[in-house]
């Protein structure tokens, strides 16, 4: 027992689980930073944006751009997960330990919160958007569709970093990553007006704790992690499942630096 501490341990604080984590840190930061951002922004150029189609375009856009790059940065040394509901697919799949999992997602929120910390201070206090559902949406509702959208993120993941598919052409991961990116912007596009399009806790976490408003915070857990769950069930089980022996391919954020799928 005390032998199996001492090693859950020494993963959790190794030097390359230390990196992943600053990784996530500075990738999620990013992300964060600019999916907020331009929702201020547009906010700021057009004070009645629930009702203006361009408000909606421009941060589905930046967001989409945001995510491809904050991926981008990351994915060789944490795996580029840049979302508790990805870290959480991961788990599931035994991609990464649970313990190194719970750092990450420390990582993202802390990261989230900075991000959106800095903007309302920087921005001379500007309010700071948070993910809100439509009113005529009961919280179900908004819960399915943020479980859709992030189904779609999430398994366009596990499709684009599959080893098996890039055969470790960078040409090929640099394409999936622009894939996911696409997805994600695709995914505000249709859910922005109903859910605010999150499909990411840590970007609906973080506003929430600055605005002080968490109001219909379950949604944006509950919806993405079980969209996020059955996205990786139904790549590894069921369309692509991998026969060879889990145990010889590495894991992400112990030191391997990839986000490997098995």
């Amino acid at each position: 027992m005390a032998s199996d501490m001492r090693a859950i341990f020494q993963q959790c604080f190794s030097a390359p689980a230390l990196r992943s984590y600053v990784a996530e840190s500075i990738s999620t930061f990013f992300f964060v930073f600019i999916a907020v951002g331009s929702a201020i922004c547009a906010r700021m150029l057009n004070p009645d944006a629930t009702s203006d189609a361009s408000s909606l375009i421009a941060t589905a856009t930046a967001q989409g751009f945001a995510l491809f790059v904050a991926v981008f940065m990351a994915f060789d040394v944490s795996g580029g997960h840049v979302n508790p509901a990805v870290t959480f697919a991961f788990a599931l799949g035994g991609h990464i330990s649970v313990p190194v999992a719970i750092f990450y997602w420390i990582s993202q929120m802390v990261a989230a919160t900075l991000a959106c910390l800095l903007l309302r201070v920087a921005s001379a206090d500007q309010a700071i958007p948070t993910t809100k559902i439509a009113t005529q949406m009961t919280g179900f509702g908004a819960a399915v569709l943020e479980c859709v959208s992030t189904f779609m993120l999430v398994y366009t993941i596990h499709v684009a970093c599959d080893p098996r598919l890039t055969n470790g052409s960078k040409k090929s991961r640099n394409g999936g990553l622009l894939a996911i990116g696409l997805v994600a912007g695709a995914g505000v596009l249709a859910t922005g007006s109903l859910t605010g399009g999150s499909m990411n806790p840590a970007r609906s976490f973080g506003p929430a704790v600055i605005s002080g408003d968490f109001q219909n915070q379950a949604v944006y857990w509950v919806g993405p992690f079980l969209g996020a769950s059955l996205a990786a069930l139904v790549h590894q089980n069921l369309v692509y499942p991998y026969i060879s022996p889990q145990s010889d391919v590495p894991q992400p954020g112990n030191g391997a630096g990839e986000a490997v799928l098995v």
